[in-house]
């Protein structure tokens, strides 16, 4: 099978004449349909600049999704035919190879974590696959690779106290920024963008209240004038760069929350909490993709959820050519490709 392959110093590769992964018996082997690019981890294990130790070379993707065309003996709760959700090759296909969730390739395994822990199996060889999913059959293979994306931001932006009426500041206009927006004005909350100017256009496509550009001069006192000198009660950075977040601390209101999600200059990221005027809280926990797979799939059959605001549904880019996506991707030229497997 072919398989794309992360091999750092900015080098992908697409591999071909892989083994297919071998069914164990907790296993479901599925034929891979389609994944969605990630202009953040990706580029980043691209690169050789991901924060966490990486083998090289290794199997790319982490937003994949497959059909299951065969299963192990001791599989129950996925069935030849299911869409399944965070499929991809394992590691173990070939010695000196790895895998960062190896979803960009031809055959991927997704683990039956449900009778795993029924069986009494140690959690810690279970509990990373619970993001394998069943996808509802109603959801189409083009929109399923974005319910990934949508668990994990959902989960984060419900976690850090968003609901109705809250006065949200977002800080990014990348492609998880957007659903951090589409989320929270589904939850009814006042929603302040900012980011870059030439993704203004799909962002105020949502039912936003204001978008300002990231280098707006005085941008804090514009934000404060466009908002009614209203504060914010949750900032999120989508970033991850403490310099325009300290630009705004001003603008958090009593007992307000930060959350930083994005992690572009973690090593470095210093906040000074005096320009705040008052006291806030800081979210340094994660997600569960788990928690918000249902209520997802819900906002995608209600219509509140649609992937072709994040990429071009109807020309999906082919394996043999994802290089070219991710060379767009370099240049900002959309939020995210949907690849062909």
């Amino acid at each position: 099978m072919k398989i794309a392959i992360a091999c750092g110093f900015g080098k992908l590769e697409v591999w071909d004449n892989v083994p297919i992964p071998t069914v164990g018996p907790y296993d479901a082997l599925c034929r891979m349909c389609y994944g969605a690019t990630c202009a953040g981890t990706d580029i980043h294990l691209i690169d050789g600049l991901h924060p966490h130790p990486v083998s090289y070379p290794t199997i790319l993707g982490h937003e994949s999704v497959g059909r299951v065309v065969k299963v192990g003996a001791k599989v129950r709760n996925f069935h030849p035919g299911d869409l399944v959700s965070r499929v991809g090759c394992p590691a173990c296909v070939q010695p000196g190879l790895d895998a960062n969730w190896g979803g960009f390739a031809e055959y991927g395994i997704a683990k039956d974590h449900w009778q795993m822990k029924k069986d009494g199996v140690p959690q810690q060889e279970w509990e990373r696959h619970r993001v394998n999913q069943v996808i509802w059959p109603e959801i189409d293979e083009r929109t399923a690779p974005m319910v990934i994306t949508w668990r994990e931001t959902l989960s984060y932006i419900r976690r850090l106290g968003v609901r109705a009426e809250t006065r949200l500041l977002l800080i990014g206009s990348g492609a998880n920024a957007l659903s951090f927006a589409a989320h929270a004005c589904n939850l009814g909350a006042q929603v302040t963008v900012v980011g870059s100017l030439n993704r203004r256009s799909s962002f105020c496509r949502l039912p936003i209240i204001q978008y300002a550009d990231y280098r707006e001069e005085h941008l804090a006192e514009k934000l404060r004038d466009l908002s009614g000198g209203q504060q914010f009660d949750v900032m999120l950075d989508g970033v991850g760069g403490s310099d325009t977040v300290n630009l705004l601390l001003p603008l958090l209101s009593a007992d307000a929350v930060l959350g930083v999600y994005g992690w572009n200059d973690r090593k470095n990221y210093a906040l000074n909490p005096f320009l705040a005027v008052s006291s806030f809280r800081i979210y340094a926990d994660g997600y569960d993709e788990e928690e918000s797979n249902g209520e997802v799939q819900a906002m995608i059959l209600r219509g509140q959820l649609r992937a072709d605001l994040w990429y071009d549904m109807a020309h999906p880019v082919a394996l043999d050519h994802i290089a070219s996506a991710y060379d767009s991707l370099r240049r900002h030229e959309a939020f995210k490709y949907l690849i062909e497997l």
